[in-house]
């Protein structure tokens, strides 16, 4: 089971090289496989160029990925519903992320935390690139 589940920029960072983030997921995977949401796959994949094909896929098929079932769905409706409510607005990807991180008790790895405003969401943190 992974304890980290990576944001769509890591794992971007990382397949475009920087030395920095790809240490670090080295370290992480001595606590395991490290995960990322279905979402994360969408957004990596949407934004391939011609000749990134097969690293992209490659490394995303070493990762665990975690898919939006009905648990997650409904975190993702409650996080939303309960954060409009206190005028914060929270995309629906990055709900579905969080969701998934708060659900299965994994630390979110990401350069944008200003898009998570949960305080119950854990994070891992990043090297400065």
């Amino acid at each position: 089971m992974s304890r980290f589940l990576l944001d769509s920029d890591v794992i971007i960072w990382h397949l475009r090289g920087r030395k920095e983030v790809t240490e670090m997921l080295r370290d992480l995977q001595r606590f395991g496989v490290p995960a990322c949401s279905a979402l994360s796959v969408i957004e990596v994949q949407l934004g391939v160029k011609k000749g990134e094909e097969e690293k992209t896929d490659r490394f995303l098929r070493s990762l665990m990925v975690f898919d939006v079932n009905r648990e997650i769905a409904n975190q993702v409706a409650l996080l939303i519903r309960g954060y409009k409510a206190k005028g914060i607005k929270i995309e629906v990807p990055d709900a579905v992320i969080a969701g998934t991180c708060i659900l299965n008790e994994l630390a979110l790895v990401t350069y944008n935390t200003k898009h998570y405003p949960i305080p119950e969401l854990k994070f891992h943190p990043v090297p400065r690139i």
